[in-house]
């Protein structure tokens, strides 16, 4: 699958941010609240990403972006309604055609306009300067969350334990799932987003586009609370994954697994090891029970 770094699709993945973030606060309104913000994230589907389906008194909807199709798709009981991405056009813009189609069909949903988890402090209601995109760098950006999930599926599917199973986290726009062995373990600081993201044990795998100082997409491993140590070491595979102290944080870059031998196999063999390394750290108890196999007919997990 051919990579696309951060600089050459940076400004179509800047107004997908944008965009992901307007669905994400919608679902954030209407969704029922499930813990570490699972009912916020937006899963992917063949052509993109989606709200999932959502309620408003007796109506029923959903938001979809349609890559292939560059189109925005608001279905309500049974009818769409469509919203064109293109370049030229503002995210007030996006704003106020979404939410006056929403309006046509007696849809009363208001959101915060305040852009949650980025550099970027523009209201989305009120910024009008012009957006970029580009359809062929977005369904390269696309494929890469997909080949993402379909990994973290693989990983984390059959496992015995409470997860959070792979979806677009908005705030972050990053693909990732979450681990978590039930051990309460408060947030130290008064943040909203992060107490209901942190008040949990966890392990988060993700994967990520990458921004101005990362240029090459990655696959990361975090631990919740974060180990601020070395955890380098022989047990770490594949060759040329690594442990960031500062940031508590493993990454593994497409390009290098790329290069490996079975680029599946590094993927998994990343997930496997800082699980165990993490898990390990952490002091978690009974997770060889995770791993039991399931008793269901064979797959192909090419």
């Amino acid at each position: 699958m051919e990579i696309i770094r951060h600089s050459e699709w940076k400004d179509t993945k800047f107004t997908l941010h944008l965009i992901s973030q307007i669905l994400g606060k919608i679902k954030l309104e209407r969704a029922q609240q499930e813990p570490q913000w699972a009912h916020v994230t937006l899963p992917l589907t063949p052509s993109g990403f989606t709200t999932g389906l959502l309620f408003e008194k007796e109506h029923v909807f959903q938001l979809d972006v349609d890559i292939p199709n560059s189109l925005i798709l608001i279905h309500v009981d049974g009818k769409t309604e469509s919203v064109i991405i293109e370049s030229s056009k503002s995210i007030r813009d996006y704003f106020d055609e979404i939410f006056h189609k929403l309006q046509k069909h007696d849809l009363n949903v208001s959101i915060n306009p305040k852009p949650q988890e980025m550099a970027y402090k523009q209201l989305l209601n009120e910024d009008s300067t012009p957006l970029l995109y580009h359809k062929e760098s977005a369904l390269k950006g696309l494929r890469l969350f997909q080949e993402a999930v379909k990994e973290q599926t693989k990983f984390i599917g059959p496992l015995r334990c409470r997860k959070v199973k792979p979806a677009l986290f908005w705030g972050t726009f990053d693909v990732s799932m979450i681990i978590l062995p039930g051990i309460m373990e408060p947030f130290p600081e008064d943040k909203i987003i992060e107490k209901a993201a942190f008040d949990e044990q966890m392990i988060e795998f993700g994967f990520w586009l990458g921004d101005e100082q990362v240029d090459v997409p990655s696959y990361f491993v975090l631990p919740y609370p974060f180990i601020n140590k070395d955890l380098d070491g022989t047990s770490l595979k594949p060759e040329g994954a690594y442990f960031d102290s500062a940031l508590s944080e493993y990454f593994l870059n497409v390009e290098t697994i790329r290069s490996a031998g079975v680029p599946q196999k590094a993927v998994q063999d990343f997930f496997h090891s800082t699980f165990d390394i993490l898990s390990g750290e952490l002091g978690w108890q009974g997770c060889s029970n995770y791993f039991i196999p399931l008793e269901m007919k064979p797959q192909n997990t090419e």
